[in-house]
């Protein structure tokens, strides 16, 4: 085995390396795993002044990332057990468009759960639902917050910082507050963005949720952004919803432990 250094770096430093990796994904992953990815701690591992690859830790526990230039590739099974064994990782996110990281998952013989569903639009036309033709769905101010805040809790943090940044929409029925629209544009992904919703449960199962997925999806067409999307593994209510709206899922995230209790 080659001696190789594995040294941390600030995400700037493997930007390039980044984009390679994405290049190999079959699909593009959320707003969920991303946010875990960008706020991990980034390691780039070295030959020499070669580069071989880089991977990311979120919390000192979580692997997040792990990507091996094809050069280097017959050397990622060791590379990757020494990152397991380094680092005393617990636990990996790991989407199934990512071939090498999964393989290296099932190399070894880990405890696989299953963590989300993620989502891609299927161009298929969906009608909208007449009967709600006079509600609206518009960008959410300042005015909004305080109703939107008590209407989804915890679902969301920083909504005054969100609604600055044009990531939340409101859905109204005259005056009434039924849900609101999420639109988080990836970082990572050039083009994409990533979206969901959450209905005052209230009015649940009348198609809102519904009518506010075809919404952001237009927005983001009309905007240049392809629209994707996920969920929480076990929520058939969203799966639903956004399967209602044209989106479909042939990815999955796996959340794999490394030491079962």
């Amino acid at each position: 085995m080659i001696q190789l250094l594995f040294k941390k770096c600030l995400i700037n430093e493997v930007q390039h390396l980044i984009q390679d990796y994405i290049h190999t994904l079959s699909s593009p992953f959320d707003s969920f795993l991303e946010e875990h990815i960008l706020t991990s701690t980034f390691y780039v591992i070295l030959d020499e002044l070669n580069e071989v690859g880089y991977y990311a830790i979120h919390q000192d526990q979580l692997l997040t990332q792990f990507y091996i230039q094809p050069s280097y590739l017959r050397h990622a099974q060791e590379l990757f057990r020494q990152v397991i064994e380094n680092h005393d990782v617990k636990s990996l996110f790991v989407p199934t468009c990512d071939e090498l990281f999964v393989s290296l998952a099932l190399d070894k013989d880990l405890h696989i759960t299953k963590q989300a569903y993620f989502f891609q639009d299927s161009h298929l036309n969906i009608p909208e639902n007449n009967s709600l033709k006079d509600d609206i769905v518009v960008p959410a101010t300042l005015d909004d917050l305080l109703p939107i805040q008590q209407m989804c809790g915890d679902f969301l943090d920083h909504y005054e910082k969100r609604i600055a940044n044009g990531e939340l929409f409101s859905y109204y029925r005259g005056s009434v507050l039924l849900g609101i629209g999420v639109l988080e544009k990836s970082k990572m992904f050039n083009g994409l963005a990533s979206i969901g919703m959450f209905t005052n449960e209230a009015y649940r199962k009348q198609g809102i949720g519904r009518t506010i997925i075809l919404n952001l999806k237009k927005w983001c067409y009309n905007h240049e952004l392809t629209p994707i999307c996920g969920c929480w593994y076990y929520n058939e209510a969203s799966k639903w919803t956004l399967e209602s709206a044209g989106m479909i899922t042939k990815t999955r995230l796996l959340n794999i432990k490394v030491k079962c209790t």
